[in-house]
């Protein structure tokens, strides 16, 4: 087993706090949302962490997810459940996006994607909190993740996804151990059933943001983005965003990093990417406003970002806003063209949801919202073989002799 899940460590976990009102909630119970139905964000005594953990320390540790725990809120090795969460390499992309856009690659993580990071801490403290039964909304991924660490440990699992999620991902949360069923609706649908069962005490609501920890675990793609640019943080960052919790979980990274005095105060211009055919987070940044009305007939190739509705929108649009950066909707085609131009430019297979990444990256290049000089990394959030491809242009006989003169 990694030292870092062996070694016993220190806790500075003080309490959670709702993030619109500040009111404190105990952090050693088992918490959903707020009294005003909002997220909770998990707090530490920075000051003792200052004082007690250098930063070199951190940094000499193997670079796994783990090399964090005193920023994460498991108290107890022994509720860990893992699956071996590596830090994920930053990958160039000359050809596709330029000298100085780098594609932090999360589909090398356990399950194919990103929703691996929040899942495991979620269900890390789920079982430490002896939680039992779990249901939750998925478009994919998260579903997959949650199923996979939740068999680890033996938590009973029942996930509810639309009816046109892929196929692969239904049947990768069935054999990892989760009841799965198709909704005729899309995931706030399916939400909605969560949220009724949960009400009448038939399991816990596993929600995006409806639970305190996904952030915690998400917030770690900050960390290490910090600690991979040296303790100075890139210039932008373009994040695909449906429900958000890893634009906020970064943002609060930084914040707590600053305070721990490992970085400085600069921060990145945040770019929140949606797709054209969902994009409330998009429309509410162009009015001015706090909240993100409900998306109307919501459909785009990137599943992972088609969500309606956000319960942490406020947050979302927060850091945009604070940190001078934008909220881009891009079209499908762009999507599709940003994916193909990567694989057969640079050999980097995105996901539909990291090629709406590239394809804002460019838009915002010929707009001016980002300069090519500028250090930008592009969030990949799967790997791009859990999607649908297009046929390969095979025009070879597989039965008749090849002529090699003719190739």
């Amino acid at each position: 087993m990694n030292e870092n899940l062996t070694t016993d460590r220190p806790t500075f976990v003080t309490h959670l706090e709702c993030s619109m009102t500040g009111e404190r909630y105990e952090a050693d119970t088992l918490q959903g949302l707020s009294r005003v139905g909002r997220p909770l964000l998990v707090r530490y005594d920075l000051a003792m962490l200052r004082a007690m953990i250098p930063r070199a320390m951190v940094a000499a540790r193997p670079t796994d997810m783990w090399r964090w725990r005193e920023l994460l809120p498991v108290r107890a090795t022994r509720d860990v459940v893992s699956l071996g969460e590596i830090e994920t390499p930053l990958v160039p992309i000359p050809r596709s996006g330029g000298s100085n856009v780098l594609v932090k690659d999360e589909g090398r993580l356990p399950t194919g994607s990103f929703k691996a990071r929040g899942l495991v801490m979620a269900v890390s403290m789920a079982k430490a909190l002896g939680v039992t039964k779990i249901a939750m909304p998925t478009n994919g991924n998260a579903g997959a993740a949650l199923a996979a660490y939740a068999t680890r440990c033996g938590i009973e699992t029942i996930v509810f996804c639309p009816d046109d999620t892929p196929e692969i991902n239904v049947r990768e949360i069935a054999l990892q151990g989760a009841r799965v069923y198709r909704v005729n609706g899309l995931i706030d649908d399916c939400g909605a059933i969560v949220g009724k069962g949960a009400a009448e005490g038939l399991w816990f609501d596993f929600s995006t943001l409806k639970e305190p920890y996904r952030i915690e675990g998400k917030k770690t793609m900050g960390l290490e983005l910090a600690a991979q640019f040296g303790w100075k943080l890139p210039d932008a960052i373009f994040y695909p965003t449906g429900g958000g919790t890893g634009l906020i979980g970064m943002w609060k990274a930084f914040d707590e990093l600053e305070k721990l005095g490992w970085i400085g105060s600069q921060r990145p211009r945040m770019f929140a990417v949606q797709a054209s055919g969902c994009a409330p987070i998009v429309r509410a940044f162009d009015e001015g406003v706090e909240h993100a009305e409900r998306w109307e007939d919501a459909a785009t190739v990137a599943a992972g970002i088609r969500v309606p509705k956000a319960v942490g929108d406020f947050l979302i649009l927060r850091a945009v806003r604070e940190s001078g950066g934008q909220a881009m909707a891009v079209g499908d085609p762009a999507i599709l063209k940003a994916v193909d131009d990567a694989a057969k430019k640079d050999g980097l297979l995105l996901c539909p949801e990291g090629g709406a990444t590239l394809a804002a990256y460019k838009e915002a290049l010929r707009t001016g919202l980002v300069d090519e000089d500028e250090r930008t990394v592009l969030f990949n959030c799967a790997t791009g073989l859990k999607y649908p491809m297009p046929e390969a242009n095979d025009t070879i006989d597989r039965h008749a002799e090849i002529d090699l003169a003719a190739l």
